[in-house]
């Protein structure tokens, strides 16, 4: 098989294996309509590409799905120095009118025709054999749940795949990642949602939570849990959203994967974030590496837009990485996940 070391190879392979970024928020459809919001949120909408545009990206780069995540705790962040954090809590009822508001501009999107629904694993591969762009349905924190996890199978038939229980807000379920804690680890109310997310056949997505939390999560699920976006704790690099090897590794024990995450925290450019992608295969191997490029939502992005795809999997295939693997990387680990995930 020949290197693919080349933008036209890159391209060819993107016809050959679907492509699927595990976190993302093309044209920020979450802000679409969004009430009672910071000042400061409302200045990082206005510089937000469209949605039409977001997907032309897609189709251009050959990203063939990605998960397009609403943001469940987004009327309750406000920006502290470089960091997004909850300044204050949620009003009775909000969180759940704003997810029925992001929901509703999410299936305006394929009402529209801009994207097909991803609801299992055949579709996602049904839509890169047209070359069509996917678009499967995740929520960044579960604060919509309002801690009952009765509210998870409604999740699913609204055609919620992928939860990540806590996002920047401390909510019902367990504790964020860039907070003191709250709850001290998963709730009972947040095992009860792991489960039930199990039950239905939706993907828990551990990331920004606490590690104590995270670790309840996993110890929670009978099935794969992902890390859709993050990067490993080192000694020469400390963050807030990077997890400690420990995690990572407890992660992919579950069968799941973690997400490489193209932020500018530690690198600087495309080279420096195919560093990362073979850190984590060093950590977990290659069969547990996935993409979330948290896409037009991202903090000081190094990859800002999918039409620089084909230059990072050739970037990948420069370093020695063969078809295979980059495959696997670029959407084959995330589709098996989806597929032992599913419930049928």
């Amino acid at each position: 098989m020949r290197p693919v070391e080349t933008e036209d190879a890159a391209r060819r392979l993107l016809a050959r294996h679907p492509s699927f970024d595990l976190h993302a928020h093309p044209g920020r459809s979450f802000v679409r309509g969004a009430q009672n919001l910071s000042p400061a949120v409302e200045a990082f909408i206005s510089a937000g590409p469209s949605e039409e545009t977001a997907v032309a990206d897609m189709a251009a780069g050959g990203m063939s799905a990605a998960v397009f995540c609403a943001v469940a705790d987004l009327q309750v962040l406000d920006q502290d120095g470089y960091a997004l954090v909850a300044k204050r809590q949620f009003h009775p009822g909000e969180a759940r009118a704003s997810y029925a508001t992001q929901l509703a501009s999410l299936d305006a999107m394929v009402a529209h025709g801009l994207v097909e629904r991803i609801l299992d694993a055949d579709d996602l591969v049904r839509i890169h054999k047209s070359g069509a762009v996917g678009a499967m349905l995740g929520v960044e924190g579960g604060d919509f749940l309002e801690g009952s996890a009765s509210r998870v199978a409604e999740a699913h038939a609204d055609g919620v795949r992928c939860i990540t229980p806590v996002h920047y807000h401390s909510n019902e379920l367990g504790d964020t990642i860039t907070a003191s804690p709250t709850h001290g680890g998963l709730t009972p109310s947040g095992q009860a949602c792991i489960k039930a997310m199990n039950r239905t056949g939706i993907i828990v997505d551990i990331s920004h939570a606490s590690e104590a939390t995270a670790f309840g999560m996993i110890e929670a699920s009978d099935k794969p849990v992902i890390c859709s976006h993050a990067h490993i704790q080192t000694p020469d690099l400390q963050s807030a959203r990077f997890i400690s090897p420990d995690l990572a590794k407890a992660v992919t024990a579950t069968g799941g994967v973690v997400g490489a995450w193209p932020a500018g925290i530690g690198i600087t450019d495309l080279d420096g974030f195919i560093d990362r992608i073979f850190e984590l295969v060093d950590l977990v191997g290659i069969e547990h590496v996935a993409i979330g490029t948290d896409m037009d939502a991202n903090f000081m992005p190094v990859w800002d837009n999918y039409r620089q795809f084909p230059d990072v999997i050739s970037r990948l295939g420069k370093r020695g990485l063969q078809e295979a693997d980059i495959s696997r990387i670029i959407g084959a680990n995330g589709l098996r996940v989806l597929r032992e995930v599913q419930v049928l």
